[in-house]
């Protein structure tokens, strides 16, 4: 049985507009949105969700179409197997690149105003940028929530580790995460006693380990305070194999591991590093594993292609009405109808750029002021070396383990933390690697044929790329805002980013490019690390220059708080203002700390479901403070 049902089509639009019977419609099919909608669903409400994009990645057969495309595009970035939509249009690397060249903002979905270009992109199609994630799935540590009481640093958040444990707990089984509890011995984290995770952890990559014999069981100072360091490996949301301890002995099925007829879900992890953007045989988690379960229980409906342009207020109360949408026949012409819908809650779950965007351009700004603002991103430093001997690179999915030593400590009243990844694809993020390669080689060496082979072969299997996941804190000058002169095609307004990198986050730069040399050092590689003054992300500080990638790792836009005054949203994401409006995902993030976003996101979306049904079975009526 097709896994997928109950889509509402386009030719439902005039009953559409008149059903009043949904609980909740939720804008957005990411993790946040997917978690949601199968809790809700699950608990037995009706639920409707919007989408922007076209339903193309559902299913079995449009997820193959999306891996072909991939396959045949020249360019493998993370966009490069989603077709160019005008009416959903979404931000590209190639096209955000142009802006330091001199193109004007009308070149890219993103409008940067700021002094700093990012490359950062999300992905608008079914199932969001879970569609092309790495899918690293690391916690954040117990002092990454308290950050302006422990570090003078950030914000605090209204939650502490402890409240929200439980829930990494339900994402790390909805996704599937495959690691080890002892391979975080030694970091700021706490797991109940006798916890596994569903899956066994994967193993180290060849150069992991290669990595780890010239540094495990060393250590660096930093502010005065030793710190081992050595390669662990990290967990990963993706099929492996199955622990039988987790669940109490219970052991874990996973979605799709095991049998052929369930396509729709994928098979176990082979490996690839092509993993990013797409896994081959979906063994990584997309949050359409979680919305299949959502449609079989026959109460959730995905209007696709269906652009939220207005939340609409009633004055009287300061309830959110209706939602306003754009919806459009053919991704190619901007011809639309506009409906509105209704609902008893509202839940944006668009990310933290396109929440904020659509909240803005509705002129919704909260009582705060803090819509759009507080903007997050991990500042990515990339190192990259040649190592003496064959490490056997490009074995292993794209990232399997890394150095996280220095994501805690001290310090982090002075400089900002990071994680370290060992990246298994060489340098292909930091110079274009193979082709990088190959000119090189030709062009430097005069290699050709037989020669030109072996050279290439010898100098891919000896490349080390470190990539450095540098903290940001919130600050308010970083931000999304909406301007009338930037528009789409559907005539919605685009959203405009404006963003530094601070002092903070650049002086743990510039100790990573340190640590960098020194692991080198340590492995006898040679530093080949080389930042072009001409770098779009380029970043000078104390008179050295730095190229800053983006992150991909979205947050802090619609944050949350203790009170209407110092915060968007509070401890469930509900909106101060607007008491039957949820603002759902990392834009409620106070802080990012040094952990992939989406396992806190998908945490915090489950203590949302909660507290929606809460509110739907009439236990409560306001947002919840800290009494």
């Amino acid at each position: 049985m097709h896994l997928y049902m109950n889509i509402r089509r386009r030719n439902d639009l005039d009953a559409l507009q008149q059903d009043e019977t949904y609980d909740a419609v939720i804008v957005g099919s990411g993790p946040s949105g997917a978690i949601l909608a199968l809790e809700l669903c699950q608990a037995g409400k009706r639920v409707l969700m919007l989408e922007a994009a076209t339903e193309t990645g559902k299913g079995f057969d449009g997820y193959q179409s999306l891996l072909t495309r991939f396959y045949s595009r020249v360019g493998k970035d993370n966009q490069s197997p989603f077709p160019v939509n005008p009416n959903a249009l979404m931000p590209r690397g190639s096209e955000l690149r142009k802006l330091a060249s001199g193109e004007t903002n009308s070149d890219s979905y993103i409008v940067q105003s700021g002094p700093y270009v990012s490359d950062t992109v999300y992905t608008r199609a079914f199932g969001g940028t879970s569609m092309h994630w790495e899918a690293k799935t690391p916690r954040m540590l117990r002092e990454d929530f308290k950050t302006r009481t422990t570090f003078a640093q950030g914000l605090d958040w209204p939650l502490s580790y402890e409240d929200i444990e439980p829930d990494y707990r339900r994402v790390e089984r909805e996704m599937g995460v495959a690691g080890e509890v002892e391979d975080h011995d030694g970091l700021d984290l706490s797991f109940p006693p006798g916890y596994v995770f569903p899956m066994h952890g994967l193993p180290l990559s060849y150069l992991d380990q290669q990595v780890g014999k010239g540094i495990d069981g060393s250590s660096v100072v930093l502010d005065g305070q030793t710190y081992p360091i050595k390669v662990r490996p990290y967990p990963q949301a993706r099929n492996g194999v199955p622990n039988d301890k987790y669940d109490g002995g219970e052991g874990f099925t996973p979605q799709g591991a095991v049998a052929s007829y369930q396509i729709d879900q994928g098979g176990r992890c082979q490996g690839n590093t092509n993993c990013v953007p797409l896994c081959p045989v979906q063994a990584k988690y997309h949050s359409g594993k979680t919305l299949a379960k959502a449609f079989a229980t026959g109460r959730l409906d995905l209007l696709s292609q269906a652009v939220a342009s207005k939340v609409s207020i009633d004055g009287a109360t300061g309830l959110v009405s209706e939602i306003e949408v754009k919806v459009y026949h053919d991704p190619d012409h901007s011809a639309h109808r506009t409906i509105k819908v209704k609902a008893k809650i509202f839940i944006l779950a668009a990310n933290a750029i396109e929440t904020p965007r659509l909240l803005l351009a509705s002129g919704l700004k909260s009582s705060s002021g803090l819509v759009g603002r507080n903007l997050m991103d991990h500042a990515y430093l990339l190192n990259w070396a040649l190592l003496p001997e064959v490490a056997g690179t490009f074995r292993g999915t794209s990232c399997t383990g890394g150095i996280v030593d220095l994501r805690a400590g001290s310090f982090r009243r002075n400089q900002a933390a990071f994680a370290v990844d060992i990246h298994n694809d060489g340098w292909g993020w930091a110079t274009g690697s193979p082709f990088s390669d190959l000119q090189q080689l030709v062009d430097q060496r005069n290699m050709f044929g037989a020669e030109l082979q072996k050279g290439l072969v010898d100098r891919l299997s000896r490349q080390l790329l470190l990539a450095f996941m540098i903290e940001v804190m919130p600050n308010e000058s970083n931000r999304i805002t909406v301007d009338p002169s930037y528009t789409d095609a559907l005539g919605n307004m685009r959203p405009v980013l404006s963003m530094t990198i601070p002092d903070y986050t650049m002086r743990g730069a510039a100790y990573a490019r340190q640590f960098a040399r020194t692991i080198f050092s340590r492995l006898g590689a040679q530093d080949c690390t080389a930042y072009d003054p001409g770098d779009y992300g380029l970043v000078p500080y104390h008179g050295e220059n730095y190229a800053i990638r983006g992150g991909n790792h979205l947050a802090g836009t619609h944050v949350m708080g203790t009170a209407k005054n110092n915060s968007v949203v509070d401890r469930d994401q509900r909106s101060w203002d607007h008491s039957n409006l949820y603002l759902v995902g990392g834009g409620s993030m106070p802080t990012i700390g040094t952990a992939n976003v989406t396992p806190t996101l998908a945490a915090l979306a489950y203590r949302s479901a909660r507290a929606i049904l809460r509110q739907l079975d009439g236990q409560t009526t306001a947002p919840s403070g800290l009494s």
